[in-house]
């Protein structure tokens, strides 16, 4: 997973509600083995609407998304946020988000960042001309005309993102702490390592 801190740049002025995981993603792109090419896919039936912002070039490849309210309720389907990163998307703001969404959004490397809707209206105006600064560090998000507005995040989900950390990362991360484990337990509990002897036993059994 890449670390996230500075995300910087112009932002897609969506700003829907109740955009659940099926208008994300919709089901029939998750019969793919791997996660490249699903943003071709991302926002399909949004696209097919006439003025709408996924196909105005203005906003192609920008990093930040704004949503409304209760953003990627539905499904728990992963493929979403795959969906998004493959749209070159590591941050969305919106008032709320849904727990499997944002939790999803997070293993894969996106920040949410949860917002008053006053301030997501001031976003989605600068967003239509300017771009958005995202700082996790300072836990800030900017614009080139002094708004600022702070936002929480889980102390740990800060951590992983900024670190880079996904489950694999933080399972080697204690690499050493494991080895030693293991060492230890050779020596204290035999009868579990594998020999040649449990090797044999356990195949007979």
């Amino acid at each position: 997973m890449q670390p996230v801190n500075a995300i910087a740049g112009r932002a897609i002025p969506f700003g829907r509600k109740n955009v659940d995981t099926d208008v994300i993603i919709p089901a029939h792109w998750l019969k793919t083995v791997t996660r490249e090419g699903l943003g071709k896919g991302a926002f399909e039936t949004v696209k097919k609407e006439p003025g709408n912002v996924f196909t105005d070039p203005e906003y192609a490849g920008a990093p930040i998304l704004i949503a409304g309210d209760n953003f990627g309720c539905g499904s728990s389907r992963e493929h979403a946020a795959w969906a998004l990163l493959d749209m070159g998307v590591t941050c969305v703001i919106a008032p709320s988000f849904s727990d499997i969404f944002s939790g999803n959004a997070f293993k894969n490397g996106i920040l949410t960042v949860a917002l008053p809707q006053e301030a997501i209206d001031r976003l989605m105006e600068v967003a239509g001309t300017d771009p958005i600064d995202v700082d996790l560090e300072s836990q800030t998000v900017t614009t080139r005309f002094q708004d600022r507005f702070a936002f929480d995040i889980d102390p740990f989900r800060k951590h992983c993102l900024l670190e880079g950390l996904d489950e694999v990362g933080l399972t080697l991360a204690q690499g050493d702490a494991i080895a030693g484990y293991e060492a230890k337990a050779r020596d204290t509990l035999p009868f579990l390592a594998r020999t040649p002897a449990t090797a044999a036993w356990r195949e007979i059994r």
